[in-house]
């Protein structure tokens, strides 16, 4: 059974840092895309940060340079690092999986928290 479990969301002030976790079981992070979404109320949900199966990093425009994604093949986790924290991260966070043939996400999280205060 596919499960994709996020942590370590809170909240910050301007500048500071989180990482968020996915504890992810029922495939290998290691052969699947993964990535982090989020959406803020009101806005459309974003793609934030991806991680292709050989490695490969994609960032939207609004983290680049300050958040990074990467995940553990051995405690088959996905993670995000978020630093230099601005009030617009403030959103709920999505872990996301997909195998490699398919276009669309079928595996998704229950979401974590992240709030950034001025």
């Amino acid at each position: 059974q596919v499960q994709l479990v996020e942590s370590g969301g809170g909240s910050v002030q301007t500048g500071g840092s989180l990482r968020l976790s996915c504890a992810v079981s029922g495939f290998s992070v290691s052969t699947y895309y993964m990535a982090w979404f989020r959406q803020a109320p009101g806005k459309e949900r974003e793609r934030v940060a991806f991680i292709g199966s050989a490695g490969m990093t994609i960032y939207a425009d609004s983290v680049k340079g300050r958040f990074t994604i990467s995940r553990d093949n051995a405690q088959n986790t996905l993670e995000l690092q978020m630093d230099s924290l601005k009030p617009d991260d403030t959103a709920m966070y999505y872990c996301a999986a997909k195998p490699p043939w398919k276009n669309e996400y079928p595996y998704w999280g229950q979401g974590t928290q992240v709030t950034v205060s001025s």
